[in-house]
């Protein structure tokens, strides 16, 4: 198979049962490196990112900034002990230019991969962002609803 390109998935993604359903809603976000930005309905409007870099086709979504974390140290420690429990996914810590420091979940997978895998991958995403959100809420100073 051809390696996909952000473009390509772009428009297979559009016509798979997820997006045609309704339960998702993409939009290209065309730029220098373009995206994909893709927001779970059956998940409380999740927003999602979808870029294809390379040999690796990234899904990502914004948890919470630094500032919204009470007990940075605890936090973390946290995180590196548990993140394992969530499949396909993991977390960083990323800079988000101005804006600051923000913790985001990720998965990645191979650019040529089959689309019924990017698919599951978005799906598993979504769902261990939410899974995450009510495992770590006790460290968050902003309050967290979960659908």
């Amino acid at each position: 198979m051809d390696a996909w390109t952000t473009i390509s998935l772009c428009e297979a993604l559009k016509k798979a049962e997820l997006f045609t359903s309704g339960r998702a809603a993409i939009e290209l976000i065309d730029g220098v490196e373009p995206a994909l930005h893709i927001v779970m309905n059956d998940y409380g409007d999740l927003p999602v990112f979808l870029t294809v870099v390379g040999e690796q086709i990234i899904v990502e979504s914004v948890l919470w900034s630094v500032d919204e974390v009470r007990d940075l140290p605890a936090f973390n420690e946290a995180v590196l002990r548990t993140h394992k429990y969530f499949p396909l996914s993991t977390i960083s810590l990323d800079s988000v230019g101005k804006d600051g420091d923000y913790y985001h979940m990720f998965g990645a997978l191979s650019s040529t991969s089959v689309l019924y895998n990017v698919l599951f991958e978005i799906e598993v995403l979504a769902s261990n962002v939410i899974q995450a959100t009510e495992a770590y809420s006790e460290f968050l100073s902003i309050p967290v609803e979960v659908s």
